[in-house]
């Protein structure tokens, strides 16, 4: 029989592409869950034991948690990193990383395809489809949702019809949990206009009393929450979402362009992500020169936008994220927030690398690095071009206009 390495979410659809593949295909299915932070123990037990009930030849759990951190989020918060000022790339970048996992595994098997549940509406099918063709020359991808154009109800049926006796009523709200935040989906986010309720947020809010913390930044890592140091950044990021999710921070809803052309609105909750990323922006406002800022806000846009896009694999990823990480040198010291119901503050830094120096002068009080000649000389002549275009060009002020 041939072999088909099938990415697999114990979910509806994966489950009906175990099924078809097998019954009706005639493949050898060798499922592969790939954990990213997401899943605990109890729920990789259970993925496990329903896969082996399809009938699925092997089963492997492979997880790249911290290889997410390492090869990609990391370079997010290099970036601050938020689509459209408010997204952290919570599902998008998760999925890069788990299709490279998928096929790295799939070329390990020999295998002779591979598959993914995903359906022809939306962007993962763009994601795993382009790593898979990348990375996988002589494999062929088998989508079965997608192909069979299935409904819900079609799958459903098929199931039954193949003795698949599985609970799989209809979420009211669709919730995918990862190390770098949760997504939220439901009949609210069809809409333009409608706020998802609080009963469909994931993290009931349990928090309310104010609560100061210290983040601790080592070249623009996370390594540390007030006094507890962590071996991996992936431990203090899990140590915060704990902490700072209870108090209902990070919950947004994303309306942005999909890869397909269409918009689409997604709710996230992601109290860790936004409060670390905000926290190395002003860290980084204070260490690096306004010319690094500038050139960082530049090639990370583009570099989350290609992400999010499905181009992980792009080779012009790799020159941006030396750039960022280059940057990172003297992002080094601590960051002082105040979390409260629903939002947070930015009390401050400390940094040896603090560039907001009494030494050189304080802003609007006294100048200690030049003279008032000094700065007299510098205005007229950084000024001097426009001076001259305006006396060429017979400008003219408003007030000579009037």
């Amino acid at each position: 029989m041939k072999k088909v390495v099938l990415a697999y979410s114990g979910g509806l659809d994966t489950t009906f592409c175990a099924v078809y593949l097998s019954k009706i295909r005639g493949l050898e299915v060798h499922a592969v869950t790939i954990q990213t932070g997401g899943f605990s123990e109890e729920d990789l037990k259970n993925i496990e034991a329903r896969a082996y009930e399809l009938g699925v030849t092997s089963f492997r759990v492979i997880d790249v948690t911290k290889e997410y951190y390492n090869n990609c989020i990391r370079y997010l918060v290099f970036g601050n990193v938020l689509k459209n000022a408010v997204y952290p790339l919570s599902v998008s970048a998760e999925r890069m990383v788990q299709a490279i996992a998928v096929a790295s595994y799939a070329g390990n098997m020999k295998a002779d395809f591979v598959a993914h549940g995903s359906t022809g509406a939306g962007n993962d099918q763009v994601r795993f489809d382009m790593v898979f063709q990348s990375m996988l020359k002589n494999t062929e991808i088998i989508t079965p949702i997608r192909e069979l154009r299935l409904s819900r109800d079609a799958e459903l049926a098929f199931l039954a019809e193949h003795g698949v006796a599985m609970n799989f009523q209809k979420a009211k709200y669709s919730i995918n949990k990862g190390l770098w935040g949760t997504s939220v989906g439901g009949k609210e986010t069809l809409t333009s206009s409608d706020p998802l309720p609080e009963s469909a947020w994931p993290t009931p809010v349990t928090s309310v009393e104010p609560r100061q913390i210290t983040l601790n930044f080592v070249k623009g890592e996370i390594t540390g929450v007030d006094d507890k140091q962590f071996e991996h950044s992936v431990a203090a990021i899990q140590y915060l979402q704990a902490i700072a999710q209870p108090y209902g921070i990070g919950r947004d809803i994303h309306v942005g362009d999909t890869i397909i052309g269409i918009k689409g609105r997604v709710g996230f909750e992601a109290a860790a992500p936004l409060i670390i990323i905000k926290a190395h922006h002003l860290l980084e406002k204070h260490t690096l020169t306004k010319w690094q800022l500038y050139w960082k806000d530049q090639l990370s846009a583009w570099y989350g936008n290609w992400l999010h896009e499905g181009m992980m694999l792009d080779p012009t990823m790799r020159n941006i994220e030396k750039f960022l990480e280059d940057t990172q040198h003297t992002v080094t010291g601590k960051v002082f927030v105040t979390l409260h119901p629903y939002r947070y503050t930015l009390d401050g830094i400390d940094s040896r690398h603090d560039l907001m120096s009494n030494e050189f002068g304080s802003y609007g009080e006294m100048n200690n690095g030049w003279t008032g000649d000094d700065a007299k000389g510098f205005a007229k002549i950084f000024g001097n071009q426009v001076g001259i275009y305006n006396s060429v060009n017979n400008i003219k002020t408003t007030a000579e206009h009037e």
